[in-house]
């Protein structure tokens, strides 16, 4: 079974994130979820990244790092949206990753090195017409670490909503979402 760390969205640690983390402990998984804002959540995606803009960018992610001081190496990084920051740069940066599952969100490879680093899986998952995902260019970013690595793949959903992986909120997708979650099953069991 897979050891993960589930780095939380601009909302925070919401119950949908603890539930996503709960159904990956269900298959057998240790699932890790830091909480990068202190027990605070949001209820807008605006309120959220004001929130993340008020800490800082920079010291978001640099909390994420901290995260996993005393955890064992060997571990998959997984974050959504705003959590896919710390969760690339450890997939990319710290030694002895096992995979990194980047869910609505992709940063370009270069933000945290020269390339997607050897023996590390990627799995992204996105919505097609999502206006961050697919609007910001982060499904540019997705496509050029698909073509760089040598085990990544990209898995885009039809529609238009952010943080559909999210049961807890009104963007939620219960289809999308299912389909995302055995794909990372699928992922994790492999790992």
């Amino acid at each position: 079974m897979a050891e993960v760390v589930l780095f939380h969205h601009a909302l925070g640690l919401t119950p949908g994130v603890i539930a996503f983390a709960g159904q990956l402990r269900d298959a057998g998984h240790t699932v890790h979820t830091p909480d990068l804002y202190d027990g605070r959540t949001f209820e807008t995606l605006d309120e959220g990244v004001a929130n993340a803009a008020e800490i800082g960018f920079e010291e978001v992610l640099e909390r994420g790092v901290r995260a996993v001081d005393g955890l064992p190496h060997g571990l998959v990084y997984a974050g959504i949206s705003l959590g896919v920051m710390p969760a690339q740069k450890l997939a990319q940066t710290r030694p002895g990753a096992r995979g990194a599952l980047l869910l609505e969100a992709c940063l370009p490879v270069s933000e945290f090195g020269d390339a997607w680093p050897d023996g590390v899986p990627v799995q992204i998952h996105g919505m097609d017409a999502d206006p961050f995902f697919a609007g910001e260019g982060d499904v540019d970013a997705a496509r050029a670490l698909v073509e760089q690595a040598t085990d990544a793949e990209l898995f885009l959903y039809p529609g238009d909503r952010h943080l559909f992986t999210d049961s807890s909120l009104p963007a939620h997708d219960a289809a999308a979402a299912a389909l995302v979650t055995e794909r990372v099953l699928a992922f994790l069991a492999s790992r």
